[in-house]
């Protein structure tokens, strides 16, 4: 006979334990969780997130820092004139800088066009880029004779290695990782904006419970 009540209070206590969860949504500020969907859709409508505009900023950084050591190449050859006359129109692979400075303009087309205009949110773009500047810089040093030319027959190719591999690690480990996540948590306050909003219709007013002057007692 006793068994009753003991069924009972396990029966409430095991759906109190199921409640937690309820409750949390409950407890949610639905103000909070809008102007966090509002701030998301703001920076959704600028078209482009400020981790990726960082990276972005870093590739137009890649290509300028590039041209600006070919130019002052040019200038140690003795003079941009005759410099640009021998690398360019007498263009030889082996004492060349010419095909260092087209491949950082390379990077910097093909990452602007993926990652900038068309918003990619994968790797295979810096992947391709990165493997095509390290194969080419690789085989340069092997066959050409840009050592025996001073300093800058180590420094372009090495800058522009080094600065090939740095946006990849920054695409890899900020960008797409920092997007993701930020997007998940819109989904999330979302999802959670939509429960609280079913579990709070809105406060009613008094002036919705009546009964009309011609309504029969009792009714």
């Amino acid at each position: 006979m006793n068994r009753v009540p003991g069924d009972a209070e396990n029966t409430h206590s095991s759906s109190v334990e199921s409640c937690p969860s309820l409750r949390d949504v409950h407890s949610i500020n639905p103000a909070d969780l809008m102007a966090r969907i509002e701030s998301y859709e703001g920076r959704e409508k600028k078209g482009i997130s400020d981790v990726r505009r960082t990276f972005c900023l870093f590739v137009t950084f890649d290509l300028l820092f590039i041209t600006l050591l070919w130019i002052i190449e040019l200038n140690v050859k003795g003079g941009i004139e005759t410099a640009l006359e021998k690398e360019v129109l007498h263009y030889d692979y082996s004492s060349s800088y010419f095909d260092i400075f087209l491949l950082a303009v390379f990077r910097f087309k093909v990452l602007i066009l993926a990652y900038a205009m068309c918003r990619l949110r994968h790797w295979w773009a810096i992947a391709f880029t990165t493997a095509v500047t390290s194969a080419f810089l690789l085989a340069k040093v092997i066959i050409s004779q840009l050592f025996s030319q001073g300093a800058f027959g180590y420094m372009l190719p090495i800058i522009s290695f080094i600065l090939a591999w740095i946006e990849t690690w920054f695409l890899d480990f900020k960008v797409l990782p920092q997007e993701a996540e930020e997007e998940n948590r819109f989904l999330i306050a979302q999802d959670a904006s939509e429960r609280a909003a079913f579990l709070h219709p809105g406060v009613l007013s008094d002036g919705q419970f009546y009964s009309p002057p011609e309504s029969v007692a009792g009714t």
